[in-house]
């Protein structure tokens, strides 16, 4: 039961260190009971009691999505906490096979201390991809709120910010297996192992805030030398249960046209309203896209928008999710389609096989994705629009600056999260997209949380959730250099994830080699 309550202990732990609490410090030493726990157990049971940390943790952090199964997917109570529980097992499987490989890999302390970091960062990147990917809250985006701490992302992505972090675990846990005399697995930590572990996570940890402080000076030096766009951010508070009513939608589109008029005062280049903030069919219900463009035209700015959208291809009607941008005459200039989509929210995977299954969206069909990468051009600049939960994926935001995007927006209807930790910790995770690519990035939400962050990830402003809102901010447009990690990539990740392999491949071939040199043994000399 002890070793139970120590790795129910780091679930909650890892919880706790994210929005809404923000005890992000715990994240440096969330890791220690579990890893007190599995010093000195079997593989199998290792697998077991990561298991049951990992189900702690994602029960506790991601239980809004009860809230959202239930309001707005209409679902009965005891059929979403079951689908919490198979999600959240799921998620747990990849902090089960992090415990298991370490047991399996770590025979001597010492090999903890890189093993610790490697596997778990290995975990981060599969789970960003595998099933389409849900890499909600990694272990990095805790620090999103640490200026110095975080521009290391910039070389290695948010996964460099969790390998620290996992190292700090790794380095702590040593530490306290020395001073309280513990064996890991029959075998004792030596006062040397201890102090030179930790020296070495104390020396790269410096390292990092020396690098972030001066990332930062000089990123500040390169906004004071930029060109600038002055954009304002719209949130109508729309309530998401009236949204698609049509008795509402002249109502909306009303609503957000004189929160956008409201700005004018201050000549916005650009305004961006959240994502299907246009609640119909954009250029195909005549009625509300004619009073839609003749608001933007009395505003006399570009405005960004997002509406469902159709196209028809012999028979077939295919449905989109769409960011449209809007010159002030009216035309529209560009658009981006939603290129991740949600499973069960904008599409029905394995449909064939999952006949009951119904989507959480309203909507006709299922949306099909766009191209990723893509960017939208406003004068000469390149806007990387990314939509709803788009932004949680780093390779998105890479591949829109790669392709010369200058600014990144985020729309989005956080509405379905009601006011859980979930808008939150969504908002959390945006930071780093700035902060990896050294842009600009501007959120826009239809209840909160909306905002400005700049190049180096500084929140410049925010809205509160459920109000309605008008933010209005002049952003630095940052494009004559791109970030490592926006040239590169996730080389760090992609390395950790090659070493794990490697090391199971060499575990599972040693007792077949083992096995042919006892048929084989060599000859003796005669």
């Amino acid at each position: 039961m002890q070793k139970i309550a120590l790795s129910l202990l780091s679930g909650l732990l890892l919880t706790l260190s994210f929005p809404k609490t923000n005890l992000d410090w715990l994240a440096w030493i969330a890791l220690i009971p579990l890893l007190t726990a599995l010093k000195d157990v079997s593989a199998k049971e290792s697998f077991r009691l990561g298991f049951i940390a990992g189900i702690a943790h994602y029960l506790t952090l991601a239980y809004w999505l009860v809230y959202t199964m239930k309001v707005y997917g209409q679902l009965p109570l005891y059929l979403c906490v079951p689908l919490l529980f198979l999600l959240a097992a799921y998620l747990g499987l990849y902090v089960a096979a992090f415990s298991a490989l370490l047991n399996r890999f770590c025979a001597e302390p010492a090999l903890c201390f890189p093993m610790i970091p490697i596997l778990w960062v290995a975990g981060e990147y599969l789970r960003t991809f595998v099933f389409s990917g849900f890499p909600w809250e990694l272990l990095g985006y805790s620090q999103f709120e640490h200026l110095y701490l975080i521009q290391m992302s910039d070389l290695f992505g948010v996964y460099g910010v969790s390998f620290l972090i996992a190292l700090s675990n790794s380095a702590c846990f040593l530490v306290f297996l020395y001073a309280g005399g513990k064996k890991w697995q029959g075998k004792q930590i030596s006062k040397r192992v201890a102090i030179v572990c930790f020296s070495v996570f104390a020396l790269l940890f410096s390292m990092t805030w020396i690098y972030g402080k001066w990332r930062v000076a000089s990123v500040n030096k390169a906004i004071a030398a930029s060109p600038s766009m002055t954009v304002a951010v719209v949130q109508g508070n729309i309530d998401q249960m009236q949204k698609w009513n049509p008795a509402f939608q002249v109502f909306t589109v009303k609503k957000y046209m004189d929160l956008s008029l409201s700005a004018q005062k201050y000549h916005p280049n650009l305004v961006v309203w959240p994502e299907t903030s246009a609640p119909f069919y954009f250029l195909y219900n005549a009625e509300l896209t004619e009073m839609l463009i003749t608001g933007v035209k009395t505003a006399n700015t570009n405005f960004l928008i997002g509406s469902p959208a159709f196209s028809q291809r012999d028979n077939i009607t295919d449905y989109y999710n769409r960011a449209y941008l809007i010159h002030p005459n009216g035309a529209v200039a560009g658009t981006y389609d939603k290129s991740h989509l949600v499973p069960f929210g904008e599409y029905i995977p394995l449909k064939k096989w999952l006949p009951f299954a119904g989507k959480i969206v309203e909507h006709v069909g299922d949306f099909k994705p766009g191209d990723a990468g893509k960017t939208v051009l406003l004068d000469k600049y390149g806007l990387g629009v990314q939509i709803c939960y788009e932004i949680i994926f780093p390779s998105l935001a890479r591949a829109m600056v790669r392709n010369d995007a200058a600014l990144l927006i985020n729309i989005t209807n956080d509405a379905w999260y009601g006011k859980t930790g979930a808008p939150y910790q969504h908002f959390s995770m945006s930071v780093f997209r700035a902060v990896e690519n050294k842009r600009s990035l501007i959120r826009s939400a239809n209840t909160g949380i909306s905002g400005f962050t700049d190049p180096a990830g500084r929140v410049l402003a925010t809205t509160g959730l459920f109000e309605d809102a008008v933010l209005t901010r002049s952003v630095p447009l940052l494009t004559q250099t791109k970030t490592v990690y926006t040239r590169f990539g996730d080389f760090l990740a992609k390395g950790c994830v090659i070493a794990t392999a490697l090391l199971l491949l060499f575990h599972v071939l040693a007792p077949v080699r083992k096995a042919r040199r006892g048929r084989n043994p060599a000859m003796p000399l005669s």
